[in-house]
């Protein structure tokens, strides 16, 4: 190949395409058609021509003038494509195309397809730990417990790993009961307990302290004299 037609070929240029218009196109209501045509249009911009001609588009795709022209304007009216005035340094006013408008709505596209993804898993660990909590009971908890379960979520704002772990400290404890968990995330919230490191932690220490002080109930009983009163 001429050197001279390689060197063209790279002055060419690239244009930058986020990876999410590409996945995302179809939830913005764009076909394949438009999606290209908005890509010609970002290419004439990139290489600094900033109001291209529906003539000059279209020689590029697989279109003629008449209907890129129809496609600009639908794009336009749809907001997909702003014109708007400019001005160069000589103070001479023109228009040009603007493809900020795309990049709003690709933008609310995503935030809102991420922020259902986080809805589909939140449920998803709010379902799981339903299922934890009947498992641990062996049976279906009462409205009572599932509103309270809410009101862990909702109110208190704790997280579903920390309320398994009270969970799985109650069971630990033998004591196997809702207010005694309730107590727990009380407990852990005041002080300070966010991970599942640390609820293991604060658990151990408080496990420990309990022996420590029914070792220490258990020696003060045994000091004390037996009486047997069978054999007065």
């Amino acid at each position: 190949m001429n050197k001279s037609v390689m060197l063209k070929w790279l002055q060419e240029g690239n244009i930058h395409i986020p990876t999410t218009l590409l996945t995302h196109y179809h939830a913005l209501k764009l076909n394949e058609k438009e999606l290209v045509l908005l890509l010609q249009v970002l290419a004439f911009l990139d290489k600094g021509n900033e109001f291209p001609t529906p003539p000059e588009i279209a020689a590029n795709m697989s279109i003629d003038a008449a209907e890129c022209h129809e496609l600009l304007s639908q794009l336009i009216r749809r907001g997909y494509i702003a014109i708007i005035d400019g001005e160069n340094d000589y103070g001479i006013r023109f228009e040009r195309y603007s493809v900020e408008p795309l990049w709003e709505k690709l933008i609310d596209e995503y935030l809102a397809a991420d922020k259902k993804e986080e809805a589909v898993i939140d449920q998803k660990k709010e379902t799981d730990l339903y299922t934890c909590f009947e498992q641990e009971f062996g049976r279906p908890l009462s409205p009572f417990e599932i509103e309270t379960l809410g009101m862990w979520l909702d109110d208190d704002h704790h997280d579903t790993v920390i309320i398994k772990a009270a969970l799985k400290e109650a069971v630990i404890s033998g004591k196997l009961n809702f207010r005694y968990i309730d107590r727990i995330l009380f407990e852990w919230k005041k002080n300070g307990i966010k991970t599942i490191q640390q609820a293991k932690s604060y658990g151990k220490k408080f496990r420990s302290y309990q022996n420590s002080n029914k070792e220490q109930e258990e020696a003060k009983t045994k000091s004390v004299p037996f009486y047997n009163w069978l054999e007065q």
